[in-house]
């Protein structure tokens, strides 16, 4: 069997793990959380939206389109509604006095993002096998060991140290949480990244 590695990208930018921590709280304060409970559209908080369009990430406008292969048949369905990823331009207001604004800024010099979110997953559960429009940046900000991602036949722990991937989301993948504790990571669409 060929295990393709190439579809996680480790990049050449690196973050404060504990200002990534940090801002994840503040967030969380902000925001009235505790924690994962009360969380809703799909474990996800906006960090970008469509400028002064508050309804555009709500509901499954937080998850977007994608597709899925939901029985035996292996007949692909599409799910949810087209995102027009390019629009969502602008660092919502109330998280700018976060460490997550100066990624934001950093993240988009280098490339052109689409959705910034932070993704929540919870302990022992997983995604559906299904594939994205675009390829995803993932920078782990929690995680244990058995939390990994699988795109294809290959399986991946990112660790949470700052570092930043990106995975090609083009392919059919899932992400599942084994641990006992939530799994956290900042994940953007990136609309110009191209896999060789």
């Amino acid at each position: 069997m060929n295990l393709n590695f190439n579809d996680f990208q480790k990049q050449d930018v690196k973050f404060d793990i504990a200002e990534l921590k940090k801002a994840y709280n503040d967030v969380l304060a902000i925001r009235g959380f505790t924690g994962v409970d009360g969380i809703s559209n799909f474990g996800a908080i906006s960090l970008t939206q469509i400028p002064g369009d508050p309804e555009s990430i709500k509901g499954n406008k937080a998850r977007g389109v994608f597709w899925t292969k939901p029985d035996s048949s292996g007949k692909e369905a599409m799910r949810d509604v087209m995102i027009n990823e390019a629009a969502y331009s602008e660092f919502i207001e109330d998280y700018k006095n976060t460490y997550f604004k100066e990624v934001f800024d950093v993240l988009s010099t280098k490339y052109k993002l689409g959705r910034v979110r932070v993704l929540l997953k919870e302990p022992r559960s997983t995604l559906s096998w299904h594939r994205d429009p675009e390829p995803r940046l993932h920078i782990p900000i929690i995680t244990n060991p058995g939390s990994i991602m699988v795109i294809d036949n290959v399986a991946k722990h990112m660790p949470a140290d700052g570092s930043v991937w990106i995975t090609n989301n083009l392919k059919y993948h899932n992400f599942f949480n084994g641990g006992e504790e939530n799994r956290i990571h900042l994940v953007a669409c990136v609309l110009d990244y191209k896999f060789n």
